[in-house]
């Protein structure tokens, strides 16, 4: 497995695509925290903090798309029949690609998450308003997005698997976010707090999201999004062990 895992490290270093899609999570979190602190009213205190930091588990779309990357871009560039003659145990495959694009995605969350503190702290000072370094929900909202980041990469390698179009994988992880949580879970009410996007924003919501009641608590966010995740990696898995590669 660690050969695996070296393996796909060296994939990742020879392509620019991933990196440049993961370079744009800390420009998200920029304009997201000066976005917020330009466009609102409220007095910047503990709870906008959170709400600011909160950004770092949206750019888990990023992630997603990076981790679709990681099987459906082999297919693109017709270079997963080397991987799997090279490696004909597919699920080791597989799950070194879970393993080096989840920790990859938390890596990048943790850089967005300095990014997000840093700039956050200079709005604040620029206000002339003392920055909460301590404060437990604006932590617990990174460590959730962070969180958030690694599961949906792993997520995205399922999807790739399944749906090994890149165009059409990533076509249908967007639309699923956009369509189906963004606009008919807002039509079935509570039911659509269960859904991956709306669980992995449970996760790593601000202070004031978590009490708008229109999300799990953040635990249970945490768990859903963890049966997910776990769900998409075994998919991951059964599909590429039992399809074949033409």
């Amino acid at each position: 497995m660690h050969t695996l895992i070296g393996t796909e490290l060296l994939k990742l270093r020879t392509v620019r695509s991933p990196w440049l899609l993961l370079a744009a999570s800390p420009l998200l979190v920029t304009a997201g925290v000066s976005g917020l602190v330009v466009s609102d009213d409220k007095p910047l205190d503990t709870a906008t903090q959170s709400g600011a930091l909160a950004h770092v588990g949206l750019t888990s779309i990023f992630t997603l798309v990076f981790g679709i990357l990681a099987v459906a871009g082999e297919y693109r560039h017709k270079t997963i029949t080397d991987t799997y003659l090279s490696t004909p145990a597919r699920g080791r495959v597989i799950g070194a690609k879970l393993v080096v694009y989840a920790v990859c995605a938390a890596v990048s969350g943790v850089v967005s998450s300095l990014v997000g503190l840093g700039v956050a702290a200079a709005w604040w000072a620029d206000k002339a308003i003392s920055f909460a370094w301590t404060d437990s929900h604006m932590w617990a909202t990174i460590g959730g997005g962070i969180a958030w980041n690694a599961a949906f990469a792993a997520i995205g390698v399922g999807v790739g698997a399944l749906i090994r179009s890149l165009v059409g994988a990533i076509a249908v992880a967007l639309a699923w976010v956009a369509l189906v949580e963004g606009t008919v879970g807002q039509l079935i009410g509570n039911l659509a707090r269960w859904l991956p996007f709306n669980a992995g924003q449970a996760l790593g919501a601000g202070a004031n999201a978590m009490t708008s009641g229109s999300l799990l608590p953040r635990s249970g966010g945490g768990a859903v999004l963890a049966g997910y995740t776990l769900f998409f990696a075994v998919l991951a898995v059964t599909t590429s062990m039992r399809r074949d590669v033409s």
